[in-house]
């Protein structure tokens, strides 16, 4: 079976760039603890190497101890985090994504300017909750087309509509034009991260040109699944973690694969996957 890539796949530079420091603060760690809220990035095997490095993972900032040093991961958290981490002597070592940390400037401008936010995305993705966090928790959150036609909009008020990093584009600008049609004054600021925009349409291409499509990443990251849907619509397509869940005989008939991986997914696996498909 003959085994294509998309031209974009894999870690993005934001996903570099976190781990990278995180890995830096983990060589040079003294005898304490490193923590960190949350997994640095949504993929269980590249996180799992991190905590067997000495990466404390935890869900709360009132469990870690004072004066510890804390790892922002790359999803970002709210402001108050900063705030009651400062408060408790905490060393900060923020890898959060520079995409992510321009949605938060955004949000938090404009929320002082008056305006009402608007965040398109995940409610319950640490990146959504992060940025809702810049503007006192009173963003409107908008996942999907339909949702609009629940919530009523004050014809007074200004309203300014960002969205999440990892959003789908063709979604994100339905939902603004729809949002048009029911907003007098709407500010609208494309914030999905150009690695994204990029993974998406390489995704598109190359699953027009292939029998079917893998598409590799963490079963919780929002930008492979956003890949696994633009392909699903398109070709059959298997959505896995590592080369441990393909099974070949559901490969037969295919004589074209096409592989891509979400911007958390590590080179190694990727390379595992393509050597399995290769021998089949």
């Amino acid at each position: 079976m003959e085994v294509r890539i998309a031209d974009n796949a894999g870690f993005c530079f934001g996903v570099k760039r976190a781990m990278k420091i995180a890995w830096d603060e983990l060589e040079n760690k003294s005898e304490n603890n490193i923590y960190s809220l949350g997994p640095l990035i949504h993929n269980k095997q590249a996180v799992d190497r991190y905590k067997e490095k000495g990466l404390v993972e935890m869900d709360n900032l009132e469990e870690i101890p004072s004066e510890s040093k804390l790892i922002i991961r790359s999803h970002g958290v709210a402001e108050k985090v900063y705030t009651e981490s400062k408060a408790k002597n905490m060393e900060i070592v923020d890898t959060t994504c520079p995409f992510v940390k321009k949605i938060h400037d955004i949000v938090k401008d404009f929320s002082h300017r008056g305006y009402k936010i608007i965040i398109v995305g995940n409610p319950n993705h640490p990146e959504i909750i992060g940025i809702n966090g810049w503007c006192n928790n009173e963003a409107i959150v908008i996942n999907k087309l339909e949702e609009i036609d629940d919530i009523t909009f004050d014809p007074t008020q200004i309203y300014c509509v960002v969205s999440q990093t990892t959003a789908n584009l063709e979604s994100f600008d339905k939902i603004v034009q729809k949002l048009k049609t029911k907003i007098n004054n709407l500010t609208v600021k494309n914030t999905i991260c150009f690695a994204t925009k990029e993974r998406q349409i390489s995704a598109i291409d190359l699953a027009r040109e292939v029998d079917c499509m893998v598409v590799i990443g963490g079963k919780h990251s929002s930008n492979t699944q956003k890949l696994v849907n633009i392909c699903k619509d398109l070709v059959p397509t298997f959505s896995i973690e590592t080369k441990e869940e393909l099974e070949k005989e559901k490969f037969a008939g295919f004589k074209v694969a096409g592989v891509t991986a979400g911007a958390s997914t590590p080179d190694w696996i990727i390379e595992e996957v393509i050597n399995y498909l290769k021998e089949i």
